[in-house]
Order: C-alpha cells, then sequence, then structure tokens
C-alpha cells in the first residue's frame, strides 16, 4: 500500500543505548507494581510514564508486549484524566500513540482499555501538543481496521478532527490531521458510513488546494480510497466539486502526486459510463502521453489500467482514445511493456473489441496490434490468454468478409500455431475458444471433421466490461453449455465424437463430463 496504517512517534534526539533501555524497563516493572491508578505522588508519576514512553519510542523492537503485560495500560489511560497536569496527558497519550502503533492485538488492547473515549475529550485540551498526539493516537487505532475505524466514528471523532483544518495550524499538526482523515477514508469492507464520508468531502476539497506536498499527496490518497468504494461513493465524490481539481494532478511534479491522482481517477472510471464521462470531460486524456512514456513502469500501468476501463465504454468514449492518438501507444505497452503493464494493455484492447464500432476495430487493425496480441497467447497466465483469444475472436467477427485478410495477419506472425497449441491447455475455456476460432477461420487449410459435431460458437466473444480497480480481473468457471448439449444427443454421437478427437487432439473432457 501507499500509505502507512499506523506511525510510532520516534523522537530524533532520544537514540536510547539497549543499555538504558534495559534499565527503564526495571525500573518501569517496579513503579508499575508500586503504583496504583490513584497516585497521589505527580513526579513518581510522571518519572515512571516518562520513563514507559522512552521504552516505547526506542528505535529496536521496543517492548511493547512485555508493557501490556505488566499491567501499565490503566495506569496510563487514568493518566489522560489528569486535566490538571498536561506533562502527565501528554506523556501517556505518547506513549499509548506507540503502543497502538503495534499489532493488531496490541491496538485493541489499547481499545480495550477504554483510551477512546478520553481521546476524543483530549481532542478539546487547551494544549496543543495534548491535542496533536490525542490525533495521533486515533490515527493508529483507526488505521487498525473497519471495526475499530467505525468504532472510533461512532464516538464522535469527525467533527473535533475536522475543526483543526484552519490557517493557523502548525504544518507537522495539519499532516497529522490529513493522515487520520485518510484511515477514516480506508477500507471497503466495509466502507466509511455515508455521512462521514459526506463530512468529510469538503475537507478534502480545502486540502487538495495545499502546498505541502505531504499533505496534498495525503488529500489524493483520501479521495482515491473513496473513489474505490463503489459507484455510490464515486459520486459523492463527483457531485463534491473535486474532480476538475484532481484531474491536473496526473502532469505534477511529484511522482508521488501523479501516483496517488492517477489510482483516484482510475478508480472514478470503474463506475458508470456517465461517471467516467465527468472524468473525461476534464480533458484527461491529454495527460496521457506522458504518462504512457513515464521512467516509472508502475505509472505506466496504472495508465493503460485506466484507458482499459474507457475502452470499456460508450463508443464515443472508446473514440476519444482513438482521438488523442492513445491507441499506438497502448500497443507500444502490449509489445514492450513489464508484463504487468502488457496485461492491462490486453484488456485494453479485448475491451475495445467488445465496445467499439466496426470501423473502430479496424483501426486497431490498421495499427498493427495483432502480432503483438498473439504474442501474448504463450504466457503462462491463463487470464490473458483467454483475454487475447476473445479479442482475436471479435476482431474476426467484426471483420465479417474481411475475416481471411485477419486470419492470413495471425498465420503470418505465428499467431495460428499457438492457438492450435492452446487446444491442448488444460483451461476448459481456453481450448474451447482456441477450437472455435480454428474452426470457424481456419478449418479450410488445417481441419476436417463435420462442423455438426463441433460445439456451436458463441456469439461476441466474452463481454470483460470494466476492470476492477486493484486489477484483480474476474476469472469464472463456465460450464460448456455447448459441450452437455453434444453428449445428450446420444451415444453412436458421443462415440463418433470421441473418436474424432482423440485423433485430432483436442482437449475436450468427454469422460469427465458423462
Amino acid at each position: 500500500d501507499e500509505h502507512l496504517l499506523k506511525k510510532r512517534n520516534v523522537p530524533q534526539e532520544e537514540n536510547l543505548e539497549d543499555s538504558d533501555v534495559d534499565a527503564d524497563f526495571k525500573a518501569v516493572s517496579g513503579l508499575v507494581k508500586s503504583l496504583n491508578a490513584t497516585s497521589d505522588n505527580p513526579i513518581i508519576q510522571l518519572s515512571a510514564v516518562q520513563a514507559a514512553r522512552k521504552l516505547l519510542s526506542s528505535d529496536r523492537n521496543p517492548p511493547i508486549d512485555d508493557l501490556i503485560k505488566s499491567g501499565i495500560l490503566p495506569i496510563l489511560v487514568k493518566c489522560l484524566e489528569r486535566d490538571d497536569n498536561p506533562s502527565l496527558q501528554f506523556e501517556a497519550a505518547w506513549a499509548l500513540t506507540n503502543i497502538a502503533s503495534g499489532t493488531s492485538v496490541q491496538t485493541q488492547a489499547v481499545v480495550q482499555s477504554n483510551a477512546v473515549p478520553l481521546f476524543l475529550r483530549l481532542l478539546h485540551s487547551p494544549h496543543q501538543n495534548v491535542c496533536e498526539q490525542a490525533v495521533w493516537a486515533l490515527g493508529n487505532i483507526i488505521g487498525d481496521g473497519p471495526q475499530c475505524r467505525d468504532y472510533v466514528i461512532s464516538l464522535g471523532v469527525v467533527k473535533p478532527l475536522l475543526s483543526f483544518i484552519n490557517p493557523s495550524i502548525p504544518i507537522t499538526f495539519l499532516r497529522n490531521v490529513t493522515w487520520v482523515i485518510v484511515n477514516l477514508c480506508r477500507n471497503k469492507d466495509p466502507p466509511p458510513p455515508m455521512e462521514t464520508v459526506q463530512e468529510i468531502l469538503p475537507a478534502l476539497c480545502v486540502l487538495i488546494y495545499h502546498t505541502d506536498i505531504n499533505i496534498l499527496v495525503d488529500t489524493v490518497w483520501a479521495l482515491s480510497y473513496l473513489t474505490d468504494g463503489g459507484n455510490e461513493q464515486i459520486q459523492m465524490v463527483i457531485d463534491s466539486g473535486v474532480v476538475p481539481f484532481l484531474v491536473p494532478l496526473l502532469s505534477h511534479q511529484e511522482v508521488k502526486v501523479q501516483t496517488a491522482a492517477l489510482r483516484a481517477v482510475g478508480n472514478i472510471v470503474t463506475g458508470t459510463d456517465e461517471q467516467t464521462q465527468v472524468v473525461l470531460n476534464c480533458d484527461v486524456l491529454s495527460h496521457f502521453p506522458n504518462l504512457l512514456t513515464h521512467p516509472k513502469e508502475k505509472i505506466n500501468k496504472e495508465a493503460v489500467w485506466f484507458l482499459s476501463n474507457i475502452t470499456a465504454g460508450n463508443q464515443q468514449q472508446v473514440q476519444a482514445v482513438i482521438d488523442a492518438g492513445l491507441i499506438p501507444m497502448i500497443i507500444h505497452q502490449l509489445a514492450k511493456g513489464d508484463f504487468g503493464t502488457q496485461k492491462e494493455a490486453a484488456w485494453a484492447i479485448s475491451n475495445l473489441t467488445i465496445s467499439g464500432r466496426k470501423d473502430q476495430v479496424e483501426y486497431l487493425v490498421q495499427q498493427n496490434v495483432i502480432p503483438p496480441f498473439c504474442n501474448l497467447l504463450s504466457v503462462k497466465d491463463s487470464q490473458v490468454v483467454q483475454v487475447v483469444l476473445d479479442g482475436l475472436k471479435n476482431i474476426l467477427i467484426m471483420a465479417g468478409d474481411e475475416a481471411s485478410t485477419i486470419a492470413e495477419i495471425i498465420e503470418e506472425c505465428g499467431g495460428l500455431e499457438k492457438i492450435e497449441a492452446l487446444q491442448q491447455h488444460e483451461n476448459e475455456d481456453i481450448y474451447k475458444l482456441a477450437f472455435e476460432i480454428i474452426d470457424q477461420y481456419f478449418s479450410g487449410d488445417d481441419i476436417d471433421e463435420d462442423p455438426s459435431l463441433i460445439p456451436e460458437a458463441t456469439q461476441g466473444g466474452k463481454e470483460y466490461g470494466k476492470a476492477d480497480a486493484r486489477w484483480l480481473h474476474s476469472d469464472p468457471t463456465i460450464v460448456s453449455v455447448e459441450i452437455l448439449t453434444v453428449f445428450l444427443d446420444g451415444l453412436l454421437t458421443l462415440i463418433l465424437i470421441y473418436a474424432i478427437l482423440k485423433q485430432k487432439h483436442y482437449r475436450i473432457q468427454i469422460a469427465e463430463a458423462i
């Protein structure tokens, strides 16, 4: 992930030696045994809490579990109530912040000690350092996951947190506030409550203008998390009016900003065609020549992923990609990019063959898409192979009377040989697709079976539609209805099919189906 869920507060000036840590831990162990939450010696109490905080701020392996086992948590939580001693509140909040920065079990220990309501109370402290430390602690707790996030939200964290966003706030404090907002927007299983999103969006619309890079990056990541929560949240982000200010960040000089912005707008175009059009109306495609030639491969990959969702849109949106001159650049990535980028390019091309008009698909062929497309038929990733086969089949179908010309191109670039080999593939969908393509477009040279015995071809290929925002394209298992239908035609037909297919080595698993 691009963003820290939890952060420890480790002061640079306090690099403790191992001997100091050991001595302090022994001291804390002794103090915990003798102290209780109602100690009336503030000097001793502050000393113990400060020693614990120093232990937890050590660079190497802070003894979080040992301190939890020592029973110090209730003492630290009780110290948060001491409005008469802000130094003690600050040290206790700091120690608890670092405990909550650990594992989920350690974070839960802080939550179960009833610290969260007291941290929320400290957001109203007149002492800024106490407020800031409470914000940091809450950020670590919220970052533990959706359950903790929603618990803290239910106690009313959002309003006081957003109140800190004002011109007078120190930059370090605002960075922490923005980081906590990111954690509030995080996770989509379940996503944050809609009411919370509505509260946060106006603040993000303000923070997106900020000149501090850390704050800007966090703001854009927050938007990317919100747009990863389904079409309803995408619409809320669109309705906030932030998209026209988000799109120009694709050309920001800082790669961190570009990366976050590309993810955010990429998530938006996984939505409906209407939501996609909002992004296109902001001249988003003008940024993509630079993104597709960016020196960082990860940006190339996400740029092609973005475009694969545009080519899954309507024909006007497909035309926008063509008019922007991006098809040759996608094909270049299909041929020369890293495999992850090639995979996204395969989706972009295949989606266009489904969504596009005949002339748009013809344009693909004119740009010499078939050779690099066919090259991917020999990769080990079954999903990519199936995407390419579907794309090739769609191109052949769309070509109509010109299908023989397309078939020649496929054969000349070595594609036919690869398709023939795929008839031996272990994936049923793949070997069936390969069989259908050869039967329908290459049977004159290679196949002499009775056409009535061949499974009926599906029309138009498999429509993949829009890609998931994390590139987890689904690969469902599809029952081969055509084969089952043939099996039911009678025993004699089964014997004939089996004899023919065994002779030709096609991988239709009749024995299993029976």
